[in-house]
This record gives structure tokens, C-alpha cells and sequence, in this order.
């Protein structure tokens, strides 16, 4: 599958890729991190950012197709993840995929024992970006 285009907001550029410098470059994550910060097709400012894309902290809504089940997840920097509250790490498979996507489109899900599940995006269902919060 082709990946999705993405559009990145320059702050949250700019502090995950303070982040990806702090950490070791050669884990997983964070090379899919950085593999998606070099896709991006369009950065925009903070204050520039669609309501329907997906950015640093945002809340989303988003289905797994083939069970149809919906997720509410929360996008956030590592030393806020908590699955069990549904905060995933933007260094989750699922969380640098999510970044940057617009509503309506779908991402391929790496899940356990190597299969990969179809996510759609949903919704955004707070995005503290376009509310002009920008926690860190």
C-alpha cells in the first residue's frame, strides 16, 4: 500500500525531531518516526493546520476495518503514553502513522504476529493545535 500524504505542522516538526535526537536512532520507532517527518508533503504553521489533520496531542476517532472496531486514541509524546487510557506514544507503529493523516484517510496498522490491519481516520476529535494549545 502507498502511504497517505501528510501534513506536519513546523513545531511539532521541530520538537520531534528534538526528540529523535535524544534517543537512539537505530530503535524502531524512532526510525518510523523520522521516515514520516521526511514524507510530509505539506508543512504548515501551527496556526495554519486543518481542524480534520492529525498533530502532536491530538484526539482521534478511528476505525479497524476488517472488525469494525472504532478506537478513541490520543496522540502524545512518550512520557505521556498510557495505552490503558488510550494515549499512544508517537513512537507506537500506530502513532507515527497517524501523524500527519486527514480524515477519511487509512493507514496499514502493524499488528501482533505479523499481520497488518486496515485503520481509517475517522474523526479528529480535539486537535490543540487549531485551538491554539500547544503542550509539549
Amino acid at each position: 500500500m502507498t502511504a497517505p500524504s501528510i501534513t506536519l505542522t513546523r513545531l511539532d516538526v521541530q520538537r520531534l525531531e528534538r526528540l529523535i535526537d535524544s534517543l537512539d536512532d537505530t530503535l524502531p520507532g524512532v526510525i518510523a518516526l523520522q521516515t514520516e517527518l521526511d514524507r510530509a508533503d505539506t508543512l504548515v504553521g501551527h496556526d495554519e493546520v486543518p481542524a480534520d489533520v492529525v498533530t502532536m496531542n491530538s484526539r482521534v476517532h478511528c476505525r479497524e476495518e476488517s472488525s469494525g472496531k472504532d478506537y478513541h486514541l490520543t496522540l502524545v509524546y512518550p512520557k505521556d503514553a498510557n495505552a490503558d487510557q488510550g494515549k499512544i506514544s508517537i513512537l507506537a507503529p500506530v502513532g507515527s502513522a497517524l501523524l500527519g493523516l486527514k480524515v477519511g484517510q487509512h493507514i496499514d496498522w502493524p499488528a501482533p504476529g505479523g499481520k497488518t490491519l486496515k485503520l481509517t481516520l475517522l474523526a479528529v476529535e480535539v486537535q490543540p493545535a487549531h485551538g491554539g494549545d500547544f503542550p509539549e
